[in-house]
């Protein structure tokens, strides 16, 4: 069994996971990787990637005395088929102090298909000075699965408070389920050409167009800065796998730029290919 990573696992880096789930790769793609007939071992990261569904988790701390928590903090989602097992939400994409007071964190969180989700579990370690927590709810946007569901639990989670747990067992709100169509993996790579100053550090997004005028939300390609000033380098290649609206068979045209500012932002851009992943990762 080959298990390829090629991700980073750290807090600031990435999606900000320290642990991630791996599915192994067929013989085939591990063999055509080793004949290196242009394939980067990169590439099976993003097959990774491809094969696994990417979730936007909401945490609302309670607007209470006391509400905020320095604890570490997990969740576990379980769904029809299987669960994530523990997943620890280090790194918030709003706030640098995580599970403060009235405030509301978000988290991405990878795993394998679990397929539907049914009920999380959500708690902490109770270290640190000030563990107790006020949790309001939590949300959970599944795009692969067109769902937004609302987990609500206006409990305390603290060994001095309610009944003295530090994690719950919460289950989805049904009349607060959000529907919409599921999004798709789209396999995009960029080009940047080779002349003098092509490259960029500036902010990258696509939007891409189907017929019948449907489109997708404009997507930034990189995660934050760093990833910035590491990609579209005059000369490069990069891959991503971007989670996208389902715009049908056929992609009419696509709008792709960035948002300027900084010293080099600049671009010359010589050309991209796209490919809508199937299910199976292909």
């Amino acid at each position: 069994y080959y298990f390829p990573c090629q991700r980073w696992l750290a807090v600031e880096e990435d999606d900000g996971q320290i642990a991630r789930e791996l599915v192994p790769v067929d013989e085939a793609f591990v063999k055509k990787d080793s004949e290196n007939d242009g394939q980067s071992p990169a590439t099976l990261g993003l097959e990774q990637k491809a094969k696994s569904t990417t979730y936007t988790v909401k945490v609302k701390t309670g607007d209470k005395k006391n509400a905020g928590t320095d604890a570490n903090v997990f969740i576990i989602l379980y769904g029809s088929k299987d669960d994530t097992g523990i997943v620890s939400l280090k790194a918030s994409k709003i706030n640098k102090n995580k599970f403060e007071r009235g405030k509301v964190d978000e988290f991405t969180v990878e795993s394998v298909d679990i397929g539907d989700l049914k009920k999380i579990k959500i708690g902490h370690d109770n270290k640190g000075n000030s563990t107790g927590w006020f949790l309001e709810w939590v949300e959970i946007d599944a795009p692969s699965l067109g769902q937004c569901l609302k987990f609500p639990c206006g409990r305390w989670l603290d060994k001095s408070e309610d009944d003295g747990a530090v994690e719950r067992i919460i289950f989805p709100a049904e009349l607060q389920t959000v529907e919409y169509t599921p999004f798709v993996p789209y396999e995009i790579t960029v080009y940047t050409s080779d002349i003098f100053g092509a490259g960029t550090d500036a902010d990258v997004f696509i939007v891409l167009y189907g017929s019948d005028g449907i489109c997708t939300q404009q997507k930034s390609l990189c995660l934050n800065k760093r990833e910035q000033r590491m990609y579209f380098e005059r000369n490069s290649v990069n891959q991503f796998i971007v989670e996208l609206e389902d715009v049908g068979d056929i992609i009419e045209k696509i709008r792709i730029g960035h948002k300027g500012g900084g010293l080099n932002s600049g671009w010359h851009l010589n050309r991209v290919t796209i490919r809508r992943l199937l299910p199976n990762g292909k």
